[in-house]
């Protein structure tokens, strides 16, 4: 009965458009009233939930990315991605893609990036006659690989809550399957484009941007996944120290190197992220009484044994959690996911003995799948306003998006090795 009022009531308060974070708390909160749990441990327990030192990254790396956003970068990763690559059909969605890989490597959030991207490349590939409902499909999409190129917010909520698994380790393992899945969504975006004949091709005579004037204005955003992670493996600082030097980092080339930046844009800057972490760090304190109301009364344990009860396997489990956690993934940021069901799924790997570091590279694919895919895709929502088109309209693009991105995961779950051998290999 209480079990059946936390969650009926958590899902009921969804239903009626409570935010997820007060959703959570209140729904927490009455069952801890209910069963007579203590109501005074709710001060407590809220300050617990976000009183992390790993957690204080997060507002660093939001800073980081509105500030290279402000700053000019992602124009001038566009102009270097379009001078090595060149005017043909199918350009500017590779382009866009191969950006919001680099901006995911100084931002780590989709949405985020979704918003510098689009900015940039929305009305770039409207004047070339790319439709507008495959322009914000293919930004959207790009823009899901953020979670998993580090650095990522989900890798460190990921990580405060499952401590087994390092942030570094997490940021390590995420590096390839990030890759692989920004190359898996080059394969449909480009061959959509020659096969509708979007795009506009290089004219006789017309002239190349110079690739290396363009590389002299990309550097300074180019450098900046290098600095993050690189300092890191070389041990300069940890990864909560690493966001501090980014946001220092892209302020001095926002405002010495680029001179885009002024202290009005700072204030701007300042304010707004403030808000973004302010949402995301209220969220994490009010799972903490929904997660507290949900160990205290035992009801973890049974839902997850009767998940590996069900006689499939590992394979089966593994398959049941991936559909579960796209269709989730639609409705709920990897946040807020990551909360409610981390101490559901950490039980049911460790009864199959999966590696929680691969483990929580897979369930964020899974959660980047669900960013751009209809009909509550988070990225797209952001894409689409950008774009002036509407979720329904990118349905036709975007399923072969989906596709390619699962065989992406496809992939990291047959072998492991594909998230694992670089944190081994750097010794985390």
């Amino acid at each position: 009965m209480i079990t059946a009022l936390l969650f009926g009531g958590f899902f009921a308060l969804l239903v009626a458009g409570i935010p997820i974070g007060m959703a959570l708390g209140l729904a927490g909160a009455v069952v801890i009233g209910v069963a007579g749990l203590g109501i005074m441990s709710l001060p407590t327990t809220v300050y617990t939930g976000m009183a992390k030192y790993p957690l204080l990254a997060i507002p660093m790396f939001v800073l980081t990315g509105l500030i290279f956003e402000r700053s000019g970068v992602a124009e001038r990763l566009v102009t270097f991605a379009l001078a090595v690559i060149g005017k043909r059909r199918g350009a500017l969605p590779a382009v866009a893609i191969i950006v919001a890989m680099f901006m995911g490597g100084i931002s780590g959030s989709g949405p985020a990036t979704s918003a510098a991207v689009g900015a940039v490349m929305t009305a770039a590939m409207l004047r070339e006659g790319y439709p507008r409902a495959f322009t914000a499909s293919v930004i959207g999409a790009a823009a899901a690989t953020d979670i998993l190129i580090p650095p990522s917010i989900a890798f460190i909520i990921y990580s405060v809550m499952v401590p087994q698994a390092s942030v570094p380790a997490l940021f390590a393992a995420g590096m390839i399957p990030g890759i692989l899945a920004g190359l898996a969504l080059l394969v449909p975006a480009v061959w959509m484009s020659r096969h509708h004949g979007f795009g506009e091709v290089a004219k006789e005579g017309e002239a190349r941007p110079s690739i290396w004037q363009a590389f002299k204005d990309a550097i300074w955003g180019l450098m900046a996944p290098v600095l993050i992670l690189g300092g890191m493996r070389a041990g300069l600082f940890t990864p909560t120290e690493a966001a501090v030097v980014a946001a220092v980092y892209g302020l001095f080339v926002g405002f010495v190197i680029y001179r885009t930046l002024t202290l009005r844009d700072l204030y701007k800057v300042l304010v707004e992220s403030a808000e973004l972490s302010a949402i995301i760090l209220i969220v994490v304190s009010l799972a903490g009484v929904f997660a507290w109301a949900t160990g205290t009364l035992g009801v973890i344990d049974p839902i997850a044994k009767g998940i590996v009860e069900l006689g499939i396997g590992q394979y089966g489990v593994m398959a049941l959690l991936i559909a579960a956690l796209v269709v989730i993934g639609m409705f709920l940021d990897g946040v807020s996911t990551f909360l409610i069901l981390l101490p559901i799924l950490v039980p049911i790997a460790n009864h199959f003995q999966w590696d929680l570091v691969w483990f929580g590279v897979i369930l964020t694919m899974k959660l980047a799948i669900g960013q751009f895919s209809p009909p509550m895709a988070v990225n797209l929502m952001v894409t689409c306003k950008i774009a002036g088109t509407t979720m329904e309209a990118t349905v036709r693009w975007v399923g072969w998006l989906i596709v390619s991105m699962f065989l992406a995961l496809a992939a990291v779950v047959a072998f492991p090795g594909l998230a694992l051998w670089l944190p081994k290999t750097l010794g985390y």
